[in-house]
């Protein structure tokens, strides 16, 4: 509907279908390329780490407040979000090591993991942002297979869409949502330097990160018996010096050298089953907890650098591979 009448407003209500439609055309642009490719408009990024750290610069700007419909006034209640920034960014940084380049199945791996995480966990974001009232009476509504037609035809042709889709349960609602966002809510009611904010935001994150290893990566990409063997052949003593060190870095930096910035997983993590994962997990959030009471202005300095990337590009022209 176009409104023709200058200077005033019309109101357009949306029923649910078309707030998840909205809310998954916001993903689909962020890793869309930009100026138009081969005279095609919203094609999909064709390089892995650059979707990564356009995904990276997304989440840190969900945290900042900075992206659409964010409140500069609530920063603070997207606190996995921080989190999944320096994740990301390891995502990226990984693929762009030389040693994994060589390892195709790890590659891409790593590339559908990050990438549909990314259009399952934004769209729950963006759409809370939009107006938590809607969030709420829809959140129950959103489904892999309840989009306006262009947008189910566009994630129907994203790569690995017909594998990954019923392996993540089709984008819908569960407890660990449930929970993560009820303290989102809390977290909002609070003001920032009220005792147990920081414990409610911790508790909101480790929820989050629940969902996205248990109810998304784990059946997505680890419970994948080919890459479940490389990643189990990365712990031989003859490939383990030839891999890359497991751990993360908050920074911006794909490495520093301050081990107070970085949280390495213990020896005996076998990153492929979830419960050893998430113990690492765990630990690594309590640390990145810590740097954030601790040394708040230096994270979020780091996560404006990160949130800069939301404008990356492929290095070069190639045949892209998904029209929207």
């Amino acid at each position: 509907m176009t409104n023709n009448t200058p200077n005033s407003c019309v109101k357009i209500d949306c029923d649910c279908q078309h707030v998840w439609s909205l809310a998954q055309e916001f993903a689909f642009k962020r890793l869309s390329a930009k100026p138009p490719v081969l005279n095609k408009t919203n094609m999909l990024l064709y390089q892995y780490n650059v979707r990564a750290r356009r995904i990276s610069a997304t989440y840190a700007r969900f945290y900042l407040e900075t992206e659409e419909h964010g409140n500069p006034a609530k920063k603070g209640r997207y606190y996995w979000a921080a989190l999944a920034a320096f994740a990301s960014k390891t995502v990226a940084c990984s693929i762009e090591d030389p040693r994994v380049k060589t390892i195709g199945t790890v590659l891409q791996g790593l590339g559908k993991g990050n990438m549909w995480l990314f259009y399952e966990i934004a769209p729950w974001h963006w759409a809370y942002s939009l107006s938590s009232k809607s969030f709420d009476m829809c959140k129950a509504t959103r489904s892999g297979d309840n989009f306006v037609t262009p947008i189910l035809d566009s994630i129907k042709a994203m790569p690995w869409a017909k594998e990954a889709l019923p392996k993540i349960n089709n984008f819908k609602w569960n407890e660990l949502l449930e929970y993560g966002f009820n303290k989102v809510k809390k977290i909002e009611s609070m003001e920032p330097l009220m005792p147990g904010r920081p414990a409610a935001q911790l508790e909101h994150l480790l929820s989050i990160a629940k969902h996205e290893q248990g109810k998304i990566l784990q059946p997505l990409i680890y419970d994948d018996e080919d890459f479940k063997w490389w990643i189990q052949q990365q712990r031989s003593a003859w490939v383990n010096w030839a891999s890359p060190a497991l751990k993360l870095v908050f920074a911006s930096s794909c490495d520093t050298d301050d081990p107070e910035l970085e949280s390495v997983a213990p020896r005996d993590t076998m990153l492929e089953d979830f419960k050893s994962r998430m113990i690492w997990i765990d630990l690594a959030a309590k640390k990145f907890h810590g740097l954030m009471q601790a040394k708040k202005y230096f994270m979020e300095h780091q996560l404006q650098t990160i949130a800069s990337w939301v404008g990356h590009q492929d290095d070069q022209i190639v045949t892209p591979t998904m029209p929207l």
